[in-house]
């Protein structure tokens, strides 16, 4: 790997390895935040949250991707100011009703996160006409970072890859011969059930400072600004990696990308 790729590995690095959602979220609002965030939801919440967010992900998934499809200019710099606005707007509205806001805002949040997200493989010249670049997108949203309910095993950046590599390469498959038609296929509700476990994991750490009084409505504004930036960090360093992935070999990045010092 050249100068200019090990500079970009180790952006890619920055951003891939920073602390997860539920940190960055305490650090929005303050300390005392912090221990709201530790605490378990109820079960049934928990439940509904799960539901809600395998929802969203699959209207969320394939809308996302044809806003984008007309955009090939891989020079013009994604838009994540306005997709950041745009969140902060529905966070707003949502965060004053709860858990009833969030199955409303949720479906909304997840398409335009997804649809920033897609904006940003493409200036870093993945094609939104590929499939594969659709499930990449949504992968993203597997790396919320350690959250307190983690065990550590699989919150960096490769472990969580790895862990879901099997199922995205079954999905990948399908896509190829089947298109996004059947969202009830096997291999695509696997995946969308792996990734959803994940995400919403963040989505209630989110709703859970969401409901501590004054905050609400106040400040889910800002929740969902440190939500979507987050995650369009993820999306810069994962399509950062994947492009250099295409021009040095997985295994390469991986090892160079393993060689960097811990943050």
């Amino acid at each position: 790997m050249d100068a200019a790729a090990q500079r970009d590995l180790a952006t890619a690095h920055a951003l891939l390895e920073n602390p997860g959602v539920a940190a960055q979220l305490a650090n929005a609002l303050g300390a005392p935040i912090e221990s709201l965030i530790t605490k378990r939801l109820p079960k049934v919440v928990t439940r509904s949250i799960d539901g809600v967010t395998r929802r969203a992900l699959q209207v969320a998934m394939k809308s996302a991707l044809l806003s984008l499809r007309g955009k090939t200019d891989a020079q013009q710099p994604a838009s994540t100011t306005r997709h950041a606005l745009a969140v902060a707007v529905s966070g707003g509205a949502g965060g004053f009703f709860g858990l009833p806001g969030l199955m409303v805002e949720l479906p909304v949040t997840t398409t335009v996160m997804l649809r920033s997200i897609a904006d940003i493989a493409r200036a870093e010249g993945e094609s939104l006409h590929d499939p594969e670049t659709a499930l990449a997108c949504l992968e993203v949203l597997a790396h919320g970072g350690r959250s307190a309910s983690d065990d550590g095993a699989e919150s960096g950046y490769f472990a969580v890859r790895a862990a879901m590599a099997q199922q995205l390469s079954a999905a990948a498959s399908y896509v190829a011969a089947h298109g996004f038609a059947s969202k009830g296929a096997p291999a695509l509700v696997s995946l969308v059930s792996r990734i959803a476990a994940k995400f919403s994991v963040n989505v209630g750490e989110k709703l859970a400072v969401q409901a501590v009084p004054l905050v609400g409505a106040v400040s889910g504004a800002t929740l969902n600004t440190v939500f979507m930036r987050h995650f369009q960090a993820m999306a810069r360093g994962h399509f950062i990696v994947r492009r250099l992935e295409r021009r040095f070999g997985e295994e390469a990045v991986r090892r160079a990308y393993e060689a960097l010092p811990p943050r």
